[in-house]
């Protein structure tokens, strides 16, 4: 078996920096290779080498034993390469064949787009690999995973023979991450090359044939995934023994804090996304909801922040400590002591183009802690900056002049999960997939983090498509369908079902779907 992709001596500098420092590699034709690490370790700068969007400093890259040099992602699809980003890049408005073949139409002028064929070849696709995909369905009417598959798809369609994923299940339910594997093995059986990015140890181990670690932008090893174990892993990763799941004392509730009442939430064009909600969450325990991803959460979370009290038709209450907050602006229900980690940060929670510093104070650049009668304290702000970048271990060069841009996304979201979790007089945290696109370790730092906010009497509600995160961390769990909490698993049940791991698990699973 020969290499599909051979690296030697792969060198990538950013300033000062080394992103990637001596990197040696192969991946074998026909097989799943995955390539794991830390957060800023220097994975997606690899993948972004080999697919073009980077050029190596130093170093060769080979494909099917041939040297290349290309100089954009246009010279490496010709060579045979597709990626699939982490953020995915559709247009909402348009249709899936559409989206598939947009970059090559192909056509004399005043002659029309030959939509029909390239449906065609796209269903042929679909049965070929076995997954669904409408050609004529917007894709604004998509589920996560289904974009997913248009994404592959679009991939396919270029007669790619070495697919590049990065970080294909960060945003996939349970169930859409069994479907993705299984469209991975038949695309490796038909001798498909395929290289996933990313960080969840249990499905490395689940779906792919080899393993290379990365740590501070060197490989540390690589091994055959039937040989190695989670734990192995997670030290050539991190440099030291990780809690897989973290310790987590029994809580003691106190009050009330959120109510949610008969909750229902209707859209513009009459769609009913949330229908009579209830459930509340005492001071000093974490409520989690389980559920597959657009039953919505995403519109709960609009509402318990105010995004949505102009639009759409809401009835019902939600209550903190009594007080009714439906209605109130962000900046109002955030002076209330509600802090919110949301589910896209790049939407809701950063401004890219802004420094580590900045994004650090967003949302609490009111707060007198770092004002003087001239401004800014700017000794107080830099000193909360080091102490954040210091205590969530946010890997950057230049808290002051380093965009947020530069940084990893797990690093990025290290950033938002330290700015709200250390917001003082805190009395209710909402924290959507808060530990989405993070390494192992900083997931381990990330739930003490969140248990030790429990402590201090915070109310927390954690939605997660983590079902491992939930069962970790919550002390009870409701689950979401069709805008409604279907159960409610209680502390008892929560606690004996962590003796039963995976078949608790698919009892969480049934009642979400």
């Amino acid at each position: 078996m020969e290499p599909a992709v051979r690296l030697t001596g792969i060198t990538k500098k950013f300033g000062s920096a080394e992103a990637n420092r001596n990197v040696s590699l192969s991946i074998m034709q026909g097989t799943i290779h995955a390539i794991v690490g830390e957060n800023g370790a220097g994975k997606s700068t690899l993948a972004k080498l080999i697919y073009g969007m980077y050029r190596p400093d130093g170093g060769t890259i080979e494909i099917n034993g041939k040297a290349v040099a290309f100089a954009s992602p246009g010279d490496a699809i010709a060579a045979g390469i597709g990626m699939v980003h982490q953020h995915f890049m559709l247009v909402p408005t348009l249709t899936v064949t559409e989206n598939v073949i947009l970059g090559l139409e192909k056509k004399r002028l005043f002659s029309q787009l030959a939509l029909k064929k390239s449906g065609d070849i796209i269903q042929q696709l679909s049965r070929k690999y076995d997954f669904a995909v409408d050609p004529d369905a917007l894709v604004s009417a998509l589920s996560v995973g289904e974009e997913q598959r248009v994404e592959i798809i679009k991939v396919l369609y270029r007669n790619a023979g070495i697919l590049i994923l990065d970080e294909p299940t960060a945003v996939l339910t349970p169930q859409e991450t069994d479907t993705l594997f299984t469209v991975l093995r038949s695309l490796c059986r038909a001798g498909k090359t395929i290289l996933i990015i990313t960080h969840k140890l249990d499905e490395v181990l689940a779906v792919a044939d080899t393993v290379s670690v990365m740590r501070q932008g060197e490989v540390t090893g690589t091994l055959p995934c039937r040989k190695t174990t989670k734990e192995e892993l997670a030290v050539m990763m991190v440099g030291r023994s990780v809690l897989l799941r973290v310790e987590n004392p029994a809580p003691s509730p106190g009050k009330t804090m959120l109510s949610v009442e008969n909750l229902d939430y209707r859209t513009d064009d009459g769609r009913y996304k949330l229908q009579k909600l209830n459930f509340s969450i005492r001071a000093g325990e974490i409520f989690g909801i389980a559920g597959v991803e657009g039953n919505g959460q995403s519109e709960l979370l609009s509402l318990l922040w105010g995004l949505n009290r102009k639009s759409g038709a809401i009835s019902g209450k939600i209550l903190l400590e009594g007080t009714d907050i439906t209605g109130k602006t962000p900046a109002a229900i955030s002076a209330l002591g509600v802090s919110l980690v949301p589910e896209d940060r790049l939407k809701h929670a950063v401004i890219t183009a802004y420094s580590v510093t900045e994004n650090m104070l967003f949302g609490r650049h009111r707060e007198t802690l770092f004002h003087n009668r001239s401004g800014f304290n700017r000794k107080t702000v830099n000193d909360f900056a080091r102490k954040l970048r210091e205590t969530y271990d946010v890997r950057c060069r230049d808290l002051d002049n380093q965009p947020l841009a530069y940084l990893s996304g797990g690093n990025q979201q290290k950033v938002v999960v330290a700015r709200e979790l250390e917001r003082p007089g805190l009395k209710l945290l909402i924290l959507a997939q808060p530990t989405r696109g993070v390494d192992i370790g900083a997931i381990e730092m990330i739930h003490r983090s969140i248990i030790g906010a429990r402590d201090k009497g915070a109310a927390i509600l954690l939605i997660s498509s983590e079902l491992d995160e939930l069962i970790a961390l919550s002390t009870r769990i409701g689950c979401i369908y069709k805008g409604s909490i279907r159960r409610i698993f209680t502390e008892t049940e929560l606690s004996e079902g962590r003796e039963k791991e995976h078949s608790f698990e698919q009892e969480i699973g049934l009642n979400i779907t």
